[in-house]
């Protein structure tokens, strides 16, 4: 199958200044789409823009996804910048250092802030790009999922919960945009080798490898031809699905 083509495709890619969402970014640029890196990390988010801006269009922009208000302007900003929106891509997300401990000893505050970004934070995304992704025609919308959510990962439950929560979200949405020609997908990635996995202990990495169909680390690059396929025209026709990309660790 010859390489996928986003030319011209408008994208705004959330949590896009590091890690996963980075790799969406780059891989994006180089199909030819023209890509606004939506981020908190503002000093990071600057500079992987510039580092990037050799490849293509890529703008930064700020954003707190707690913030409804923030969420708001950066569509109106991102629409202005792109004169319109194609895709969005959701990978934003609270992931680093809340893991390691049981259901029981959660604290309130942090699963309040889990679920925040991760779940208010995906739908609030969308509600605010649906204008502009039903005048594309043909708008996409990937929402970043995580297998945690398909095998239960142990002493993660919030995380898990917000994932859960997103994938189910993708299938609402899907229902509720498909006449308005948006199809909504999520992706389901295993634990991949990016900044905000540093803190996972070396024993579940383990576990992940030896429980794959194949047995290796995952990294970034393998996950990024799946989000590209679901944001180009290939795609059009498939909405409300959840594809797991991690070397065969879950069957779907």
């Amino acid at each position: 199958m010859g390489s996928i083509s986003l030319s011209e495709k408008r994208l705004v890619i959330t949590g896009g200044a590091r890690g996963l969402g980075r790799a969406f970014v780059e891989a994006a640029i180089k199909a030819g789409a023209r890509v606004v890196v939506a981020d908190i990390l503002e000093d990071v988010g600057r500079q992987t823009v510039k580092k990037l801006s050799r490849l293509g269009e890529v703008y930064f922009e700020s954003v707190d996804l707690g913030d409804p208000g923030s969420i708001a302007a950066l569509s109106e900003r991102s629409i202005n910048q792109l004169g319109g929106v194609d895709g969005l891509v959701n990978c934003a997300a609270i992931a680093t250092g809340i893991g390691g401990k049981t259901a029981d000893e959660i604290d309130v505050e942090t699963w309040d802030r889990v679920m925040t970004v991760n779940v208010r934070g995906t739908w609030l995304a969308v509600r605010a790009f649906s204008p502009a992704l039903r005048a594309a025609g043909n708008g996409k919308i990937v929402n970043i999922a995580s297998d945690t959510a398909m095998w239960g990962a142990p002493r993660l439950l919030h995380y898990v919960a917000s994932k859960g929560a997103v994938i189910s979200m993708t299938r609402a949405l899907a229902r509720e945009l498909g006449n308005d020609g948006i199809a909504v997908n999520a992706i389901a990635p295993g634990l991949t080798l990016v900044e905000a996995t540093e803190y996972v202990p070396k024993e579940r990495h383990r576990q992940y490898v030896d429980g794959r169909a194949m047995n290796r680390e995952q990294q970034p690059e393998d996950v990024t031809g799946t989000v590209l396929y679901l944001l180009s025209d290939a795609a059009d026709f498939v909405t409300g699905q959840l594809l797991p990309v991690n070397g065969g660790f879950i069957f779907n």
